[in-house]
């Protein structure tokens, strides 16, 4: 984290998207399937989605050229016993939502027992932390060395919102953006970002 805030100058934006649709779409699933798929499945999805769309932000410097990950290996914050740990979920542009769950279960698993492997802690293009489990709105994540950005999502609030001119309850969620400003410009950062907003508001997108 050190050599990052040395070496990375990166800029933070936020948005809010609405989860509303996300959230019933999870519980449904799950009926249907029999499998618990995790909000943070949903977030793993729609950035290794948006990826492959803007794919900048798998980009790293090397020497005076950006080179870009032929992946999207998703590091992903996991509170354990001995700390943080960030296991890294492979190929997840290659994923369905249940093996991003799955995957993302046995990861979990492994890195509160302390017996991830090498492979599993390495190699990570793209970055994650939801700290929305522990009642934090907001906040901005630290881009780690291997990637260019990281996506900090916070909880999930019951917020009166406008739609179609009426005001309703609706289930909304912080999204903060920290990137590289080396690799990454602002309207490309701010492209990728509402481009993951997009792919959350309409989770039927995610499912395919």
């Amino acid at each position: 984290m050190l050599t990052s805030k040395q070496t990375k100058p990166c800029f933070y934006i936020q948005l809010r998207a609405d989860i509303t649709e996300l959230m019933d779409t999870r519980h449904q699933l799950k009926k249907a399937t029999g499998v618990k798929i995790t909000t943070n499945a949903f977030y793993i999805r729609a950035l290794a989605r948006a990826a492959l769309k803007y794919p900048l932000v798998l980009g790293k410097v090397e020497g005076d050229n950006i080179r870009i990950a032929g992946s999207v290996n998703v590091g992903f914050a996991v509170n354990a016993p001995q700390g943080l740990v960030v296991p890294v979920m492979k190929n997840a542009q290659n994923m369905t939502l249940a093996d991003i769950a799955k995957a993302e279960k046995s990861l979990t698993e492994k890195a509160r027992a302390n017996k991830l492997a090498l492979d599993e802690v390495t190699d990570e293009t793209i970055a994650l932390s939801n700290l929305g489990a522990y009642g934090i709105d907001s906040f901005i994540g630290i881009v780690p060395p291997p990637a260019s950005v990281i996506l900090a999502v916070g909880n999930t609030l019951h917020q009166a919102v406008v739609r179609n001119g009426q005001i309703c309850e609706r289930k909304m969620v912080s999204l903060s953006l920290a990137a590289d400003n080396t690799i990454i410009s602002p309207d490309y950062a701010a492209g990728f970002l509402n481009h993951t907003k997009e792919l959350l508001q309409n989770p039927a997108s995610l499912e395919d």
